[in-house]
């Protein structure tokens, strides 16, 4: 791309751009939608990075398995950036019906660095969400705090070496 200059760009070509980097990600398996990649890079590297089974589609609550343990996964992400540094996951549906073990949760920097990573107990995810009504769903944000609670494994490394290694 030598001598492209984003900032040059129009926004079709720049928006064009983007739908073409999907494309490629997607078709490389890094991701599965055309949507935001944030939760479906997410998912990838936990998936590589601790060995599991992706589950197909869209699961209620669960994303992946593993399979030696048969241990339930949902993974969620969060794309830290200067204009937005919040922790904040995606909404928890149906959180009291135990549909996953743990929580893989992963936060990135804004050039989708991994930056942190754990795994998180699903009865600590209940107890650090908060019930919302207005999304009809569990609001958990991804704070240092919870590297500190009973059962937390930090899975940052694992998820740093994947992203290394992806070719």
């Amino acid at each position: 791309m030598q001598g492209f200059n984003l900032k040059d760009a129009g926004t079709p070509e720049l928006l064009s751009l983007f739908a073409q980097v999907l494309d490629q990600l997607r078709d490389r398996e890094v991701v599965r939608s055309g949507n935001d990649p944030v939760a479906d890079y997410c998912e990838s590297l936990v998936v590589r990075a601790l060995n599991l089974a992706r589950k197909g589609g869209s699961n209620k609550g669960c994303d992946a398995l593993d399979d030696l343990t048969g241990k339930r996964y949902e993974i969620k992400g969060r794309r830290i950036t200067r204009f937005n540094p919040s922790t904040q996951l995606s909404v928890f549906r149906e959180l009291d019906s135990c549909h996953f073990d743990y929580l893989a949760g992963v936060l990135l920097d804004s050039d989708f660095t991994v930056t942190r990573a754990c795994c998180v107990p699903w009865a600590v995810v209940k107890e650090c969400a908060t019930y919302r009504n207005h999304v009809n769903g569990w609001i958990m944000h991804l704070a240092p705090s919870v590297w500190e609670r009973s059962g937390v494994r930090d899975i940052t490394q694992e998820l740093k070496r994947a992203q290394s290694e992806w070719p």
